[in-house]
């Protein structure tokens, strides 16, 4: 028997939720809950309604929650009222306070609830994580990401760190296997909007690993990237394209006494690895799935939805200070 899907909010992430949600097997998406429907006339008519009230009275089994970020915590609850699993995009909510009521209400439920924190699901940092699991990179020094491009005009209400930086966030604890210790950050204001539009961050984690984040919605070009070094080489990857690449030290050692001391390390072997590339939203809400189904299944838990939403705060907390944030080791 199909699960009874229904879908919260029809912008561009929930237009792409929706083309998922509608092709994959063992879900059935029953309706769609928008207040002002779909402009585009891409979408079943018949699917549409106005309110969450009316989707939940459709018998839906799960939900998507892709509307506004200012309105994930009353939307959350009104399903997890009803019974309902719920993947909600990232952040979980506007503030930690909200992500936190969401996340226990879920856990006494006894429901499924995770977050769409889709960087996780991306082929590359999936292999990247993995090979560095496995000690190809041996020690980890550090992790770099740069998320850069121009500013999407359907956000409205949240900045550039709670947006695209808690995607770095998010992706860093979990491919380095620990929660920051410390974050500093700068912000700026550049496009007369009420939130800031680019962010610059230094961290480092419980483990010793320091990290670095260039985040901005002011970049004509669109970048994604996110680079691991360690004692054997870096990893790059290139998640627009779901990428891989190693560039690994030199394993002979360089007889030019003055160049080897100069560098440090030796250039060695470059590999750009062939690895399979299934969509990331697909492979997150096929886990979700199959987390309801009890068939095993891999989601964000809200749980760490909340951390995320916490790390940005503190992100904010000290480009608002100018001060470096220390956070304590949960």
């Amino acid at each position: 028997m199909a699960l009874r899907a229904g879908l919260i909010g029809l912008g561009m992430m929930g237009k792409n939720h929706a083309r998922v949600m509608s092709s994959t097997d063992q879900v059935t998406l029953i309706g769609i809950a928008d207040p002002v429907g779909d402009p585009t006339g891409n979408i079943d008519a018949s699917l549409i309604v106005g309110s969450v009230s009316e989707l939940i009275e459709k018998g839906i089994d799960l939900a998507v929650v892709a509307c506004p970020t200012s309105e994930h915590e009353q939307v959350a609850m009104q399903l997890c009222d009803a019974g309902v699993h719920t993947l909600v995009e990232k952040p979980l909510a506007i503030d930690s306070l909200g992500a936190k009521r969401i996340a226990t209400a879920f856990t006494d439920a006894g429901l499924v609830g995770a977050v769409g924190h889709i960087e996780r699901f991306n082929p590359a940092i999936r292999s990247m994580r993995e090979r560095i699991n496995e000690g190809e990179l041996g020690d980890l020094f550090q992790i770099s990401t740069r998320r850069i491009g121009p500013f999407p005009n359907r956000i409205k209400d949240v900045g550039v760190v709670k947006d695209l930086a808690t995607h770095d966030l998010d992706l860093t604890t979990w491919v380095g296997g620990s929660n920051f210790s410390h974050l500093t950050a700068h912000t700026a204001h550049k496009a007369g909007r009420e939130h800031e539009d680019l962010v610059a961050i230094t961290g480092l984690l419980h483990n010793n690993v320091v990290t670095n984040h260039l985040v901005n919605w002011l970049s004509p070009m669109k970048e994604r990237y996110t680079i691991a070094t360690g004692e054997k080489g870096s990893f790059i990857a290139d998640t627009l394209l779901a990428d891989l690449t190693l560039h690994r030290n030199a394993d002979a050692p360089t007889p030019w006494e003055g160049i080897s001391q100069f560098r440090g390390v030796a250039e060695g072997d470059m590999i750009r690895f062939a690895i399979a590339k299934p969509e990331p939203l697909r492979s997150e809400f096929e886990g979700f799935r199959d987390m309801i189904l009890s068939n095993g299944g891999e989601i964000v838990s809200m749980a760490e939805g909340v951390l995320a939403v916490e790390n940005a705060e503190k992100v904010l907390e000290s480009a608002s200070t100018l001060q470096p944030i220390t956070l304590e080791q949960t």
